[in-house]
């Protein structure tokens, strides 16, 4: 969807892009964070976590709730924090909900997609002894600590499993706008389809992306639309594509709707959160999903903060270190053959070594 230091996010093989809807603001309890380079400065006893929400609203089923989540299991953990979030109902609630935020005297302040990027530089150059963190942007001011996820590596085994058990020989993918943090995903995706060519002298097909034209592809406009999901995804079933891979948060439920009326000759791979937890309705037509470790960054990061350090700097999410991933195969764990799983295996070994290389322009530097 929607829309790099190096903690270590646990999210194992469980646990998709970008918003979906507006919401009311609300408050909670208590978050705790992640903790990498940096400088010190926050209570060790009482901490006041904000959150900025891009549009979706905060059960989008994707990454503004992932994020939000990992604040209340912070706060879960640790009664000395407190949280709350804002949302964000257009990209023009950006400024006035940072300069709101700030004005609360939070202790820290979390904001939620790379589209908030402008918004969060302009925010904390104005208020130097405020410290932001963003999840997928990069850092760009000493008070700013940058969360990002090489989400390309998932997508990339995503597209493995994909090109090993259609059975029509197309696939698919869409987005929600043709951004970095949802492209990512896509260019992953279209990258393991490629390889399982390559390895199979195969000619799997991938309608709606292809990485070498980054400025074509298939995009919603939207990640909260989700009969526009519906009717895109009900397109490339018509075009031959028997899995669809949305990356646009809500608005990916009407690739869900679209397959759960397909009585099983169609599954989606859903994105960033484990599909059957965040979006269970639709479990029985996720093959598996590929997961983004946002709780558990925002958690660790809130650990920290709240043990008095204040990260700085860079955490990129990898496979290595959980920050990315395929989710279990939940009601579809028997179809998938037992050579494809040993074969995802190895895939992934080969990734986290570098034999295999992603390509992808949009993986965090």
């Amino acid at each position: 969807m929607h829309k790099s230091v190096k903690i270590a996010a646990m999210v194992g093989a469980s646990a998709l892009a970008l918003s979906a809807c507006g919401s009311k603001p609300a408050s909670s309890s208590s978050s705790t964070g992640s903790g990498s380079s940096s400088t010190s400065s926050a209570s060790t006893k009482t901490v006041k976590a904000c959150m900025v929400l891009d549009t979706g609203g905060v059960d989008d089923r994707s990454f503004n709730q992932s994020s939000y989540d990992g604040m209340k299991a912070a706060s879960a953990a640790n009664s000395g924090i407190t949280i709350s979030y804002v949302p964000s109902n257009s990209q023009n609630d950006y400024t006035p909900n940072l300069n709101a935020e700030v004005s609360k005297g939070c202790d820290t302040i979390l904001a939620v997609g790379g589209l908030m990027m402008d918004a969060v530089k302009k925010a904390a150059l104005a208020n130097p002894n405020q410290h932001f963190a963003e999840i997928d942007a990069p850092s760009q001011a000493a008070n700013i600590y940058g969360m990002e996820y090489n989400t390309a590596q998932g997508g990339f085994l995503a597209g493995y499993l994909a090109a090993g058990m259609t059975k029509t020989g197309k696939v698919a993918t869409w987005g929600g706008l043709n951004i970095p943090p949802v492209t990512i995903y896509m260019d992953g995706f279209w990258e393991g389809v490629q390889y399982y060519n390559k390895q199979k002298s195969k000619n799997v097909q991938v309608l709606g992306w292809d990485e070498k034209n980054q400025k074509a592809g298939t995009f919603s406009q939207s990640f909260t639309d989700q009969n526009k999901g519906k009717t895109i995804s009900a397109a490339q079933v018509q075009q031959g594509a028997d899995i669809i891979f949305p990356v646009a948060g809500g608005a990916g439920l009407g690739a869900g709707a679209v397959a759960k009326a397909s009585s099983g000759k169609v599954s989606v791979i859903w994105v960033d959160t484990d599909g059957c937890e965040s979006a269970a309705q639709y479990c029985d037509t996720f093959l598996t999903s590929v997961t983004k470790g946002l709780g558990s960054s925002v958690q660790k990061y809130l650990e920290s903060v709240a043990g008095g350090t204040l990260p700085t700097g860079n955490f990129i999410g990898d496979l290595t270190n959980g920050g990315t991933g395929l989710a279990p195969f939940h009601s579809y764990d028997s179809k998938v053959p037992a050579d494809l799983k040993t074969e995802l295996d190895k895939v992934k070994a080969d990734i986290i070594s570098g034999t295999i290389k992603i390509t992808s322009p949009s993986q965090p530097k």
